[in-house]
């Protein structure tokens, strides 16, 4: 015979049920709203990178695709694009201005750029110490950079002026005779690297400063037991510790030296764009900027862009190939 399990209360009716109701389950969410999460979830990280994208390819990748269909036409200013094929490359190559142009830019970058490196280390090792005023140095070593270009150079220019300089007065005062710093080929190269020199060395030592900061001071103290001295310790600690750096400011201020521009064109005056009276310290960007706004050649002056581009990735190539046999070697 069955029985309840169920305990009856004192009026005989059966005690309430002690656990709460289930609650009520969620309506299903709809098929658009899930599509809609689902497009949300995929799509928002494109959405926040694709302004760079976008600026690239309207200020980056289509002038890059434009220029290079300009490079093979005869294309002047005001008139209509003609098909030539190669023949503003092969015109570069039997040009006499190209190749001088070319040859000014590699030796104003040498002139430039080994020295600024070289300043540009011995000056972070100095301020890697702790020296008095520290922070007053540091941001003085970069007024330079934030100073504009125009100014710096015609600064430079009345400075290495050949009548009334103060370069040439100095000169005279020590028994020099005054040097043409305008028309002669060397001087001209060698005051637009002062005035690169002068520009850039702050910067390069700031980031020679960062990376001299990130070497562990174990290094040092353990070449200090050894007996090393601070400049053999500059040599044989930091300067390995920082080589990606160096070759990274290599690779840079190269870059910077093949597009210089303003410098040499401010310098000149009113003959800057031609690189002075002889063309002595005519560069490839002002070549390219003749051709395209003085002559009118607008192929011409794309076919020198193009140039330019292609030894940048030459510059580049040739970094990738010397971090990996530093790698390798390491």
């Amino acid at each position: 015979m069955a029985t309840s399990v169920r305990a009856a209360t004192g009026d005989g009716t059966a005690p309430p049920d002690p656990s709460p109701p289930p609650p009520p389950s969620p309506p299903a969410p709809s098929r658009w709203r899930g599509r809609l999460y689902r497009w949300d979830l995929k799509a928002t990280p494109y959405a926040f990178v694709s302004p760079f994208f976008l600026c690239f390819a309207a200020f980056g990748l289509f002038p890059l695709i434009y220029t290079g269909w300009l490079s093979l036409h005869r294309v002047e200013l005001g008139g209509e694009a003609q098909w030539r094929g190669l023949d503003n490359y092969t015109a570069l190559w039997g040009s006499d201005f190209f190749w001088n142009a070319l040859a000014n830019t590699f030796t104003i970058g040498v002139i430039s750029t080994v020295p600024q490196l070289l300043m540009a280390l011995g000056l972070a090792h100095l301020l890697n110490y702790k020296l008095r005023g520290r922070g007053f140095f540091r941001v003085a070593v970069l007024a330079p950079y934030a100073t504009s270009i125009a100014a710096a150079t015609l600064v430079f220019a009345q400075l290495f002026n050949s009548d009334y300089g103060l370069i040439n007065t100095v000169l005279g005062w020590v028994g020099f005779d005054p040097v043409d710093w305008e028309s002669s080929k060397w001087p001209a190269q060698i005051a637009i690297s002062v005035i690169v020199i002068w520009r850039w060395t702050g910067y390069n030592a700031l980031i020679y400063l960062a990376a001299m900061q990130a070497v562990p001071q174990d290094l040092y103290e353990a070449a200090s037991l050894d007996g090393a001295s601070r400049f053999r310790q500059f040599i044989s600690v930091t300067i390995p510790s920082i080589r990606p750096t160096i070759l990274f400011t290599i690779v840079v201020s190269t870059i910077g030296a093949t597009q210089l521009f303003g410098e040499p064109m401010l310098y000149g005056g009113s003959l800057g764009v031609s690189g002075g009276s002889g063309n002595q310290f005519q560069t490839l960007s002002l070549l390219m900027y003749e051709k395209g706004w003085i002559t009118g050649a607008l192929g011409q002056a794309s076919a020198i862009a193009w140039v330019m581009l292609l030894i940048l990735l030459l510059i580049g190539a040739a970094r990738l190939l010397v971090a990996r046999l530093n790698k390798e070697s390491a």
